[in-house]
This record gives structure tokens, sequence and C-alpha cells, in this order.
């Protein structure tokens, strides 16, 4: 049996051709590509390529400037947080969350809109793996090739799983039988008939949008559509931790609002979604409030 696509790159001692991650004294990281006959070169010294190769990870390389390093692969969250970019990257954080709460399963049919750098493709295709299907709609054709480049940097081949198409989702989805839908786009909203035509019952609609205008917007039309149930919104924040001794406190810094997640559960034809029994917040549907279609709520 053969190993899944990428997977002799993350096991076993170093080979020519794989990255490595460089991690210093004060944490800082460096990454490069193993070279036969190369050297790496900081300001605290150098040291060759050779090496490294042949040598197990987590071993420990001293430079010229008796500075040591510790060397490892670096993780798929360290890939796509330094990939080169065409538009900014979902965040480890939310692409977790993305395969959690839409339930991303092995084998499973995906269609994603919004490509962007292939940040969030890359976690997808870890997860459907080389059974299941990941099909990325990208509207800008820049866009589609530096991601089709990080896709491929990242697994050291095409994966037999990926279709990328450059184009509008809604102009050009012909994918039946879906199991998710993920949308990484400006208005995901105009995109509840395509999509709702091409996921199975029970299927999960996941959007990711940055502003609360967006959400509003994707929610509401998400309910009058009449076809999935009640969704469901959050966002996730990521604070870190100083451990040093009786010194345990909260980093300064955390990652902070990044986007909006959303989830919706398409339901069977001519089901018509339960009523809502929640009251609306007081002012929640003032004069101003003007629903998904333009009309007063």
């Amino acid at each position: 049996m053969s190993e899944p696509t990428g997977a002799a790159r993350r096991r076993g001692p170093f080979r020519v051709g794989d990255q490595v991650q460089l991690t210093d004294p004060k944490g800082r990281h460096y990454t490069f590509t193993l070279e036969a006959g190369k050297s790496f070169h900081t300001h605290k010294g150098a040291f060759p390529h050779d090496e490294l190769i042949g040598a197990p990870e987590g071993t420990v390389v001293r430079t010229t400037g008796k500075v040591d390093y510790l060397a490892l692969r670096p993780l798929l969250t360290d890939f796509v947080l330094s990939m080169p970019r065409g538009a900014a990257v979902v965040y480890p954080k939310d692409a977790g969350q993305i395969l959690a709460m839409a339930d991303i399963f092995a084998g499973a049919r995906v269609v994603e809109a919004g490509v962007g750098s292939g940040s969030l493709s890359t976690f997808l295709l870890r997860a459907v793996g080389e059974h299941g299907m990941l099909h990325s709609y990208e509207r800008r054709a820049d866009f589609a090739d530096i991601a089709k480049g990080n896709v491929e940097r990242y697994f050291g081949s095409p994966h037999p799983a990926w279709q990328l198409t450059v184009g509008d989702l809604q102009d050009n989805l012909s994918d039946t039988e879906v199991d998710r839908v993920i949308l990484d786009m400006l208005a995901p909203w105009e995109c509840l008939d395509a999509v709702s035509k091409a996921l199975v019952p029970g299927g999960i609609l996941c959007a990711y949008v940055a502003t609360t205008t967006q959400l509003a917007r994707t929610v509401e039309t998400i309910r009058e559509h009449g076809t999935f149930n009640e969704p469901s919104a959050w966002e996730t924040m990521v604070r870190t931790w100083h451990v040093e001794g009786l010194a345990v406190r909260p980093d300064h810094r955390m990652i902070g609002h990044t986007g909006f997640l959303l989830t919706a559960r398409r339901l069977a034809d001519g089901v018509e979604p339960p009523r809502r029994r929640r009251r609306p917040a007081p002012g929640a549907y003032g004069e101003d409030y003007t629903g998904p279609g333009g009309s007063r709520a």
C-alpha cells in the first residue's frame, strides 16, 4: 500500500529537498530547503546543509559563531504563515475551527470558493485525503497560480483529490452530491442558490467573513432562503501564556479578531425550517433596518 501524498516528506531523516525550520535560542524561526553542498548563513555564523542531510529531526546544529539551532520540519501551521501570498491567508486558528465545526472527514466531497493563497485548501486536502474531493474556485487567475504553487510545494506534487477552477462559483459550480461547502469570499449570500443545489441533505455550509455587516447579511439571507437550518455564528481568539517558574501569566499580545465563521445545514427538499422561537433583542429590527432583500423586516 502506497503512502498518502506528502507523507514521506513528514517523517524519517532529513533528505535533499526537505524543508527545514531552524529555531534559535530566542525562539526565532528560519526556514530553508536542504541542498547538497550548500550552507546556511546568518549573522551568527554558518553551517553546511550536509550536516543535516541524513540526520533525524530534532537535531541541534552549531554555527561557526557557536550558536545552537534546533532543526525540525515545519508544521503545516508554520508553512501557511510563511507561504508566498497573493491574498491574506486563513489563519490556523480559523482553519482548525473550519475542519472541526464543518465536520470535514476523510473521503468527503468538498467545494471551496475563494482560494486566496491556498492556506485553507492545504488544510482541507489533508483532511479529505486522496479518496475525497476538493474542488476549489478562485476568481483571480494570479491568486490561483500562487495557491497552486503553495499546495504543490507542501505536498511535493499535485494532490490527486484537488481540482482548481478559475471563475465565479455561482457561474461555474457543476458539482453535485457535495458534502461540505466552504465560502471565503466577499459576498457569500450571492451563492446560496448554487450551494443549495449542490449540497446533499444534511450537508454543511460554512462561511468565513471579515466584518459584522457581512456576517449579518449572510445569516439573514440564509434564514430567508429557506433551505437551511438556523445558522450558528462565532469567532475565535487565541491567547498564549508565559510560563516560567512562578511567573505564569497571559502574554501581552494575542491573535484576536481575524474573521467570523458561520455554519448551517442543508434541509431535505421541500422541508420548511422550524420557526425560530427566540425573542429578538429590543431594537434588533428598528426603523432603519432592512432585510437582505432591501425590504423592511
